[in-house]
């Protein structure tokens, strides 16, 4: 993989302030930002052949200061957004066990997903955990539209850890790897939110005619200034990270404006009536394993200060900027529409 602790001479850094960083956990592992005390545990680690000729900017041996200058860089990197290396350690606490990465390409909506462990920890999953967590919260809170990873022809094991959580091998590629002394031949692999998010998901219908028909209702709130709010899916659901108009499903019974006057209730902590909610348009979009029909309606009055109140971040935009936001399949054609009657 290309993600390891490595050294650039431009890059000499002090040790970073602490970071904000929630730790993200599984079932069995916590990843939380490195810290400097674990430089001697990452040294011990990652000093290994075994380990280090499969990552593409290590150096081996491996100078035991490069552990906390490069420790130091992954902590300025989470402080301004710019790098994401977590520490791969047991659920609880505990020691160091591995590092995983996901480092924005610049210039496109792309991150790299990189991973190791120590080799006494190989052929648990813990790669696979670690690997998968972290690459699903990168597409439901950062701006991607899909994550790469580059693997060594020869490293059969992260190969099946890719395609085990949804990447696809797409190409290969000439790699640098330091410790072996120069290019080696490589495969490129990448993963898109629908490729990801898929694996969890229940057996596909197979006949097209027995889809479900899902009924969702969906609000297009606009201020004073004629800004759409919209919302971001949160980590934990289909399409996480995708942007949506507020609303949701109807219950049994439930007439749209009744759901939505829940839905907005329940999501965004705004009071509206059903005087204040007038149809706009429709959408009506086939999944692969259900039908969406979804009625939009507009609101410019309500009660309260809308506030993501199951953790899913908000944007006011303009009609014309919503085509900036990356949306699911069945919202986009909306957006024409809305623009057209603002």
């Amino acid at each position: 993989m290309t993600t390891g602790p490595q050294l650039d001479s431009r890059d000499r850094l002090g040790l970073a302030t602490p970071v904000g960083f929630a730790p993200l956990r599984t079932e069995r592992l916590e990843l939380r930002p490195l810290r400097p005390s674990d430089a001697e545990g990452l040294h011990r680690l990652i000093n290994h052949w075994d380990v280090a000729r499969n990552l593409a900017h290590v150096p081996f041996p491996y100078p035991r200061d490069f552990a906390d200058e490069w420790i130091a860089k992954t902590l300025l990197q989470l402080r301004d957004a710019s790098g994401y290396h977590l520490a791969i350690t047991a659920a609880g606490g505990g020691s160091l066990i591995g590092v995983v990465g996901l480092q924005p390409v610049s210039g496109e909506r792309c991150a790299t997903l990189g991973y190791w462990l120590g080799s006494r920890v190989w052929g648990q999953g813990f790669a696979t955990e670690a690997a998968r967590r972290l690459a699903h919260w990168g597409l439901a809170n950062l701006d991607l539209d899909f994550l790469r990873a580059t693997v060594a022809d020869d490293n059969p094991a992260s190969m099946a850890v890719l395609r085990r959580i949804g990447f696809v091998e797409t190409g290969t590629a000439r790699q640098n790897y330091l410790a072996r002394g120069g290019d080696q031949p490589a495969r490129v692999f990448e993963a898109t939110r629908e490729g990801l998010f898929k694996t969890h998901r229940p057996p596909e219908t197979p006949v097209a005619a027995a889809r479900r028909m899902v009924l969702v209702a969906a609000c297009a709130l606009v201020d004073l200034e004629g800004r759409v709010l919209i919302a971001r899916r949160p980590e934990g659901k289909r399409m996480a990270g995708l942007w949506e108009f507020p609303g949701g499903k109807l219950d049994e019974g439930e007439t749209p404006e009744a759901a939505l006057i829940r839905e907005l209730r329940e999501e965004l902590g705004i009071g509206v009536e059903r005087s204040c909610l007038a149809p706009l348009a429709f959408a009506s979009h086939a999944y692969d394993d259900f039908h969406l029909l979804m009625p939009l309606y507009i609101c410019r009055r309500w009660t309260g200060v809308p506030t993501g109140r199951e953790g899913q971040a908000l944007a006011w935009v303009r009609a014309g900027k919503l085509a900036d936001y990356p949306m699911p399949d069945a919202d986009k054609p909306l957006i024409p529409m809305l623009r057209d009657f603002l």
